[in-house]
């Protein structure tokens, strides 16, 4: 009878998280769709550790409050500029755990001294259990990098050294024989127990080791795509822990995420024209660096303006698009953003937001941020729709962007982002680009818009650009 009730929560568990992801893929469901997942996980853990009488109810509820109080805690503190950070802390510790289970299985069979001839323990268990090793120790250096470059900790500039590819090939081969005597000893060859975990330490050892090299040489504006391969990583690497426990959730929960987050990468190379392997061994680009000032190549020009002279310009168009990027993210602009577009649509100024696949430094890092200061999802349109209208649009505000606007991906085709479809801002009549200096963006690509004539440059913090140009358009309806 309990076995019955467990197989069924978990059934419940897999539905949820099903449910859950399918409400993930709009902006405006997303939010009940974490809800859901996170409900199946609950449903999940409690039937393993209550139901098969692991854990206590005492004990299970203490583990839920510690834990939700410090997921509320990260929530309410952590900025969403950090956002991706976190995300990538949460993928190493992911990896971590599925690691840490299967060295515990491991350790188990091991310390009964029942290698070989303990029900369940051959080469299935021996694969399931590398894997886990394997895919959760890259994980987790591999996340531990990411969030390094990410935080700044670590130089986002791409890292390399002679011999890097040759070292890395020979930790691939080294964890490729640390796997291969793992399965050997477990079912070929029976060896002794200290044969088996003098291998797992060698393969663990090898992928944390893989995980910080597969990661260095990757620049940081290509960090948002390695997160999301780790997020993948991180799935896979509890599905296989899933297989080490016989654990029917985590192997749905695993796959699911390891699943979506494969997708979620391919999408993102999709978005910057680049393949995966492109970005895993030609990663571009580096940290925000200094600023660059207000230093002008020669031959070029830069057309500056003011806040005034943007809200004149804005106050008398007939249709304003905003292009939000990381600089909206950091100076956390998007409540002056929002006020500023409520302030001309009262005048009768069509507005709409054009959200870049990869704008900021996560997938749907604008979408949220401007959710935070409640804006219509019906006003935030992707690439593929908005680019059409630029033509026709009197005024394009771009706050923060910088490599999604940039006519290199377009012209260009020595540049390392040509190809990446980007935001068509310079067709329309008028650009003003809110931007601190003419330092480039995160890939290090010098942008072109800054000296073209329909280009306006307001050299600001974004926050305080965007207020003053929404205070200005409340003096003139006012004078």
């Amino acid at each position: 009878m309990k076995t019955a009730f467990v197989d069924l929560a978990y059934i419940l568990s897999a539905v949820l998280f099903i449910l859950g992801l399918k409400r993930m893929q709009s902006p405006v469901t997303a939010r009940t769709g974490n809800g859901l997942a996170s409900l199946g996980m609950l449903v999940a853990i409690v039937a393993t550790l209550f139901l098969h009488e692991i854990l206590s109810w005492p004990m299970i509820l203490g583990g839920l409050v510690l834990g939700g109080a410090i997921g509320v805690v990260l929530a309410r503190t952590v900025e969403m500029t950090a956002m991706p950070e976190l995300v990538a802390v949460f993928n190493g510790f992911g990896g971590l755990a599925s690691a840490l289970v299967a060295g515990a299985e491991l350790s188990q069979y091991v310390g009964e001294a029942r290698l070989v001839d303990a029900p369940g323990f051959g080469i299935i268990s021996a694969v399931t259990i590398a894997l886990s090793i394997l895919i959760g120790t890259v994980t987790f250096s591999g996340s531990v990098v990411a969030n390094g470059k990410l935080s700044g900790w670590i130089t986002g500039n791409p890292i390399s050294f002679p011999g890097l590819r040759v070292l890395t090939g020979l930790l691939l081969v080294a964890a490729g024989v640390a796997f291969g005597v793992m399965i050997a000893t477990a079912n070929v060859f029976p060896g002794t127990p200290q044969t088996m975990i003098r291998a797992a330490l060698g393969l663990g050892a090898a992928a944390l080791l893989l995980g910080i090299l597969l990661v260095i040489p990757i620049g940081g504006a290509d960090m948002p795509v390695v997160v999301s391969l780790l997020n993948s990583y991180s799935g896979l690497a509890a599905a296989a822990a899933g297989f080490v426990l016989d654990n029917t959730a985590l192997i749905v929960s695993g796959t699911l995420v390891g699943a979506a987050g494969m997708i979620l990468t391919v999408l993102m190379c999709e978005a910057m024209n680049r393949s995966l392997a492109n970005v895993m061994l030609g990663g571009f680009g580096g940290g925000d660096g200094p600023a660059a000032g207000l230093d002008v190549p020669e031959g070029k020009t830069v057309n500056e303006t003011s806040p005034e002279d943007t809200a004149i310009l804005a106050r008398y168009a007939e249709k304003v698009v905003i292009a939000p990027g990381y600089g909206l993210a950091v100076a956390q602009a998007q409540h002056e953003v929002r006020e500023l577009a409520d302030q001309l649509e009262a005048q009768g100024v069509e507005v709409k937001y054009a959200i870049h696949p990869v704008a900021g430094r996560m997938p749907g890092h604008m979408n949220v941020l401007l959710a935070e200061a409640d804006v219509s999802y019906e006003k935030l349109h992707e690439l593929e729709e908005i680019n059409p209208e630029f033509p026709t649009t009197d005024l394009a505000i771009v706050v923060g962007a910088n490599d999604v606007v940039n006519p290199a991906a377009r012209e260009d085709e020595g540049s390392p982002i040509y190809g990446m479809p980007i935001l068509n801002v310079d067709e329309a009549q008028t650009v003003v680009m809110i931007k601190r200096s003419l330092s480039p963006g995160y890939s290090g690509v010098p942008n072109e818009l800054f000296y073209a004539n329909n280009t306006k440059m307001l050299f600001s913090d974004a926050k305080e650009a965007v207020a003053e140009i929404a205070d200005a358009v409340k003096e003139m309806e006012e004078a």
